[in-house]
C-alpha cells in the first residue's frame, strides 16, 4: 500500500488529527472541531477516489446508525441538566455527610457507582466533585475519594447500557443485550471497584478535620423532577427489551414528558426560567456531542477504506483469543479516548450479538481509562475542575486501578 493511495491517506489525516485532539489543552483547538475535520476530509477522500453512488450509499447508512447514538447523548444529557437545575440531585450529598475517611471511601464508591450506572459517567463525576468540594474544604483531604470516584464512575458505567457512551454504542449497534450486559458485567465492574477501595481502606484512617453540611436551596418540584427523570432513563432499556424500540425513541419520549411536566409546572413564574427545558438546552456540552459526532463518521470512514479489517486481522494473529484482543483494548483505553476505540472495534468484527468479545469489551473499556487520568471522561473532568495533575493521579489511583481491572477480567472468565 503506497503512501499516496486513498487508504493511507485516510489514515494519515485521522491519526495527525487524533495527536492534535490528544494534545488539545497545548494545541487550544477543540476536540469537536478537530473530529469534524477529520471527518469531513476523510469522507472527501472517499468521494473522490469512488463513485458518487457508492460513497453516497455508504453515508447516508452510517448516518442511519450514528444519529441514533447522537440523538440518545442529546436527550440523556439534556434530562440530566434539568434534574441538576433543579438541585435534585441534592439528595446524594446527605448520603455522604460523614467526618469518618474509611466511610466517606467506602459511601463515595458505592454511590458513585450505582449513580453512573444510570447517568453517564462523566456527568456522575462531576457531581461528585461538586458534592465533595462542599462537604470537605481541603484540598489534599478529598483527592483521594475524588480518585476512587473516577474508578467508580467507570466502572458503575460499564454494566449497563446507558452508563457510559461506548457501552450505548454497543447497545445500540446490537453487539450487547440489557439482559445480557448486566448479568455478565455487574460483577466483574464490582471488582473493579471494590480492589482499589479495599486497597485505599488500608492507608485511609481516622476522621476529617472539617465537614461542612451545606444544603442548598430547593427547586420548586425537585423531587418530581428528579424521579420522573431518572424513571426516564431506566425505562429506556425496559422498553427496548419489551417492545423493540429503539433507545434514541425511548429516551426522547422521556424527554417529553419531563417536558411536558417542566413547562406546566414553571410556565407562569418568569423567575423559573432556569428549570425549563429550553434553558437545559443552551446548558449542555453541544461541543462535546459534535466531538462524538466527527470521532464516529471518521472510524466509519477507516471501515469504508478497509483499514478496520486489515487492523482485526491483525490483532487476531498477533494476539490469540478473544479475551487477550479485549484485554488489549481495556490497556489502550486508558491512554487514547475509548469511543473512537469501541467504534473501531465494532467495525473490525462481525460476531454475534451477545458474544462474550462483545460483553468484554464494554467492560475492559469502560474500566481500562480508570488506569490513567487522561483515559476517561471522569479523570479529565477531574483533571480540568480540580487541577489534579498526570502524575499525582498516578502515584494515587493507577495502580488499585490496575489490579482492579485485571480482577474483574479474572471474575468474567470465571463467571463463564
Amino acid at each position: 500500500m503506497s503512501f499516496f493511495d486513498p487508504a493511507s491517506l485516510i489514515l494519515t489525516i485521522f491519526i495527525i488529527g487524533y495527536i492534535v485532539i490528544i494534545y488539545e489543552i497545548y494545541t487550544r483547538v477543540n476536540k469537536a472541531a478537530t473530529a469534524i475535520f477529520i471527518a469531513s476530509t476523510t469522507w472527501l477522500v472517499l468521494f473522490s477516489v469512488k463513485a458518487v453512488s457508492k460513497s453516497t450509499g455508504e453515508l447516508f447508512e452510517v448516518i442511519a446508525d450514528t444519529s441514533q447514538i447522537i440523538f440518545f447523548l442529546l436527550a440523556a444529557m439534556t434530562l440530566v441538566e434539568v434534574i441538576d437545575a433543579h438541585r435534585g440531585f441534592q439528595v446524594v450529598s446527605r448520603y455522604l455527610r460523614t467526618r469518618s475517611k474509611p466511610m466517606l471511601l467506602i459511601l463515595t464508591g458505592f454511590v458513585t457507582f450505582f449513580l453512573s450506572a444510570v447517568l453517564d459517567n462523566l456527568t456522575t463525576m462531576i457531581l461528585m466533585i461538586s458534592i465533595l468540594r462542599k462537604l470537605i474544604p481541603e484540598k489534599k483531604d478529598r483527592l483521594t475519594p475524588l480518585c476512587l470516584a473516577v474508578i467508580a464512575a467507570n466502572a458503575g458505567g460499564a454494566w449497563t447500557p446507558i452508563g457510559d457512551v461506548t457501552t450505548t454504542m454497543l447497545w445500540i449497534q446490537e453487539k450487547i443485550t440489557t439482559a445480557a450486559v448486566i448479568s455478565n458485567v455487574f460483577f466483574p465492574s464490582i471488582i473493579a471497584l471494590v480492589i482499589p477501595l479495599v486497597i485505599y481502606l488500608m492507608f485511609e484512617k481516622g476522621v476529617y478535620p472539617h465537614v461542612v453540611y451545606d444544603d442548598e436551596k430547593k427547586e420548586p418540584r425537585s423531587l418530581i423532577v428528579l424521579i420522573v427523570g431518572i424513571g426516564a432513563l431506566i425505562l429506556v432499556p425496559i422498553l427496548k427489551a419489551w417492545t423493540g424500540l429503539p433507545p434514541f425513541l425511548g429516551i426522547l419520549l422521556g424527554l417529553s414528558v419531563v417536558w411536558f411536566l417542566t413547562d406546566l409546572f414553571h410556565h407562569p413564574h418568569k423567575n423559573r426560567e432556569h428549570l425549563r427545558i429550553t434553558y437545559a438546552l443552551t446548558r449542555i456540552d453541544a461541543s462535546g456531542i459534535l466531538f462524538f459526532l466527527g470521532i464516529l463518521l471518521s472510524v466509519e470512514a477507516l471501515s469504508a477504506a478497509g483499514l478496520l479489517k486489515q487492523l482485526a486481522t491483525f490483532l487476531s494473529e498477533q494476539i490469540a483469543g478473544f479475551e487477550g484482543i479485549a484485554a488489549a483494548i481495556g490497556i489502550v483505553s486508558a491512554v487514547v479516548d475509548n469511543v473512537p476505540i469501541v467504534a473501531a472495534t465494532i467495525g473490525m468484527y462481525s460476531l454475534p450479538v451477545d458474544h462474550p468479545f462483545w460483553l468484554l469489551v464494554a467492560y475492559t473499556a469502560g474500566t481500562g481509562g480508570s488506569i490513567f487520568l487522561i483515559g476517561s471522561a471522569a479523570g479529565v473532568a477531574l483533571m480540568g475542575i480540580e487541577k489534579i495533575d498526570f502524575l499525582e493521579y498516578l502515584k494515587r489511583a493507577s495502580l488499585p486501578a490496575f489490579l482492579g481491572y485485571v480482577g474483574g477480567i479474572l471474575i468474567f472468565l470465571l463467571q463463564r
